[in-house]
């Protein structure tokens, strides 16, 4: 007897009326992408950009994602999800979509989707994104969701231990070694940034504090208070976000900007303890409505900055390919556009960390399985659109200007004039007068080689802003303030990630000593969480004091790193179709996870490979070597013991290319030999699946319910946002349940 297909998710007939709203959205799509494609040595309007990212977007998530969820993983809206089996009010809880779609997106929305296309725009606006775009629709969304489902399906567990339970020993090792030591980099990484947009920053540190307080309210309330009253608890939050942002520019200005304005290495304390409170605390005190409160803060200044672009019309004017694509000799970073334009992107379009959050914290807190399309694609999506606006406000700034932030000093030097020939020399102009009027007019003393993509992404959207919002004359304010929100964008990644390594941490250890299995075992969640904040607390630490030092020694790693993760994911992903009889369906991860291959280990074979030493490590370390030799001293160091601290960086960075490069070989070879065994004998391979258990939970998939959903949710007697029905509440425990998956707005 066959076995029975999940029940349809509800959704809307199709009507004349939807078919004429669709092919409305198609053509825009279409106009955007053709004139973007067609507009040679004449500048574009920005709007085109936004035109074609959201015609895509919609076309990708009303049709490509549907088909995903319902004919290859097959959703069970019946089925009970890890947060409702195994509630304990700390890690597992269900969540209100909307809470949890909060949550997820801020918790995967890092430093990538910012800084990533300001320095991918040095090759022009176009191949970036074409990347961002076509790359979140067709390999990054896919890569979040279908792990979503998977480490669902397995009661939440860490993509490094699926990669042992389901591929075997061997290939299993080398991810949870990969995984777990990639981990820890990228954390650092995310967490540097934000110390630098923090250091001696008294409005961004004070209204970034004030969060965690107007969290731990909002946690309170729809756990204690009103429970499941989100819509409350959203309104109440933003007006205390809002007041949080004005009074930080107040803080600035006052007597307590002293108190805080704090040193980088006082920022690394604050922010270790914080990473650790975050990951031990439950998660509906701190961790998930903080990050759900940031996201209004998130999705509310990338929706004003896409209506300041259909208002104001700047044109975009970069190229649309510029000459360092095909040469890849560029001053912000060397390499040819392939790779390194997709390891350079990265976050926007395809991101190994996504996959450590889908199979952490989220699996943990979703309601429904029906819920895991709009989460897992539809938060990639919302990610993919802030790479987009980042890649417009790099563009729609001066070139030169451009150039002048991004080059390293040692290529355009420290004076304006200097630069000003510098850049005239790669091709761009720009007066002397111009530098020092664009930094005068954001209030710095100066904008050279303010390298990282931060402060030119603050720049091109304190432009935007201020022709739409105030004029010229607020510039300097939209530029503080877009410093102050790339930090709170990116900190809510470090504390979401945090937690995600001491899940896998736990996981890990929890194959040789059972109780760390318990993810809320007392003495190993403390345990792992201390283990995680002093692993990446350390190389941070260090960084901020020595500049060749710490998390500066490994930053160079951490683009490829995180799209060998992205391959540990999609390897893992496409492993589990096959064993679970989707054969016909691998493609769906398989294409994706063969070009991350390649772009991947070709990007990691130059990195160790290449004599050019502005690429290759150990050409580098040669160079380096060398000027050892001769007694010389080469920029960046400034003495000989610089000089050997730049031999040794070089040295670690090309041994970890290469060791991480062949950890995640022995993962695709270990999984091809189980998809290979799969097909042949379905029967001697095992899935480690949970059981099937109903759900009792009634909730809708998508933010408003569909018609069916609604009656489902009046039958049920739970009002108008889903929980669990009164009377099986009652008979399961005596009582209602409550939380924040629990009942509704009234």
């Amino acid at each position: 007897m066959a076995e029975p297909a999940p029940p349809r998710t509800p959704g809307r007939s199709v009507t004349p009326r939807t078919m004429i709203t669709w092919t409305v959205v198609a053509l825009i799509g279409a106009a955007g992408w053709t004139m973007l494609a067609l507009s040679r040595g004449e500048e574009v309007s920005a709007a085109w950009m936004v035109a074609a990212a959201l015609g895509s977007y919609a076309i990708g998530y009303r049709f490509y994602s549907r088909f995903i969820a319902n004919r290859v993983l097959k959703v069970d809206k019946n089925r009970a999800t890890p947060a409702e089996r195994l509630d304990d009010g700390v890690d597992f809880h269900p969540t209100d979509r909307r809470v949890l779609l909060g949550h997820h997106f801020a918790a995967i929305a890092g430093a990538g989707p910012l800084v990533g296309p300001v320095l991918a725009a040095q090759m022009g606006y176009l191949p970036g994104t074409i990347w961002i775009i076509v790359g979140v629709i067709l390999a990054g969304a896919v890569q979040d969701m279908v792990t979503l489902f998977f480490s669902m399906r397995r009661d939440g567990k860490s993509l490094g231990q699926m990669a042992r339970d389901e591929i075997g020993p061997v290939g299993g090792a080398a991810a949870l070694i990969a995984v777990f030591a990639i981990m820890i980099i990228l954390l650092a990484v995310l967490a540097l940034v934000v110390v630098n947009a923090l250091a001696g920053s008294p409005w961004g540190t004070f209204s970034i504090a004030m969060t965690i307080p107007i969290a731990f309210l909002m946690g309170f309330y729809l756990r204690v208070l009103r429970p499941g009253r989100v819509t409350e608890v959203s309104l109440i939050g933003v007006a205390l976000l809002l007041l949080a942002i004005v009074s930080g520019s107040w803080v600035a200005d006052s007597s307590l900007a002293d108190t805080f304005t704090l040193s980088p290495g006082t920022l690394v304390i604050w922010l270790v303890v914080y990473g650790f409170v975050a990951s031990v605390l439950p998660v509906w005190m701190l961790l998930a409505p903080r990050d759900y409160l940031s996201t209004f803060m998130k999705i509310g200044t990338i929706t004003l900055l896409a209506i300041g672009v259909v208002v104001a019309l700047p044109n975009m004017k970069m190229d649309a390919v510029t000459e360092f694509a095909s040469r890849g000799d560029g001053p912000v970073f060397a390499g040819s556009m392939f790779p390194f334009v997709f390891i350079t992107v990265a976050c926007g379009a395809l991101s190994g960390f996504h996959a450590l959050v889908s199979s952490g914290t989220t699996p943990k807190m979703i309601q429904k399985e029906s819920q895991v399309r709009m989460i897992g694609y539809g938060s990639m999506l919302m990610e993919s659109f802030v790479a987009v606006m980042a890649m417009v406000a790099a563009c729609v700034i001066d070139p030169g200007l451009y150039f002048a932030m991004n080059a390293p000093a040692g290529v355009i030097g420290d004076t304006v004039q200097s630069a000003s020939q510098a850049v005239g020399g790669l091709g761009f102009n720009i007066s002397p007068d111009e530098l020092a009027a664009a930094a005068k007019a954001v209030e710095e003393e100066t904008l050279l080689s303010r390298t990282g993509g931060a402060p030119t992404l603050a720049v091109g959207m304190s432009e935007i802003f201020s022709q739409v919002f105030g004029g010229h004359g607020m510039k300097a304010f939209w530029y503080h303030f877009a410093i102050m929100f790339e930090a709170l964008f990116i900190l809510t990644t470090v504390d979401a990630g945090t937690r995600v390594g001491r899940f896998m941490l736990q996981d890990t250890l929890g194959n040789v000593f059972k109780p760390f299995r318990n993810v809320s075992w007392k003495p190993g969640l403390w345990f792992t969480s201390a283990v995680v904040v002093g692993a990446w607390g350390y190389f941070l630490w260090v960084g901020v004091h020595d500049p060749l030092g710490g998390i500066n020694q490994l930053f160079p790693l951490f683009g490829i790193a995180n799209q060998l993760l992205a391959a540990v994911a999609l390897a893992v992903c496409t492993t589990l179709l096959v064993k679970s009889g989707r054969l016909k369906w691998a493609w769906v991860t398989g294409i994706p996870l063969l070009w991350d291959v390649a772009v991947t280990l070709t990007a990691s074979w130059q990195k160790i490979f290449s004599d050019d030493p502005k690429i290759g490590f150990f050409s580098q370390r040669a160079v380096y070597q060398d000027g050892i030799d001769a007694g010389e001293v080469l920029a960046p160091a400034k003495n000989m013991d610089d000089m050997h601290t730049v031999v040794t960086n070089s040295t670690v960075d090309g041994v970890l290319s290469a060791l991480f490069a062949i950890l995640i070989i022995l993962v695709l070879l270990d999984a091809a030999r189980i998809c290979v065994k799969a097909v042949r004998d379905p029967r001697s391979v095992r899935l480690e699946e949970a059981p099937y258990t109903e759900s009792k939970i009634v909730a809708p998939a998508e933010l408003w319910a569909t018609r069916e959903e609604k009656a489902e949710l009046v039958a049920a007697g739970v009002g108008s946002e889903g929980g669990v029905p009164r009377q099986r509440s009652e008979t399961d425990s005596g009582a209602p349940r409550s939380g924040a998956g629990s009942g509704g707005d009234s």
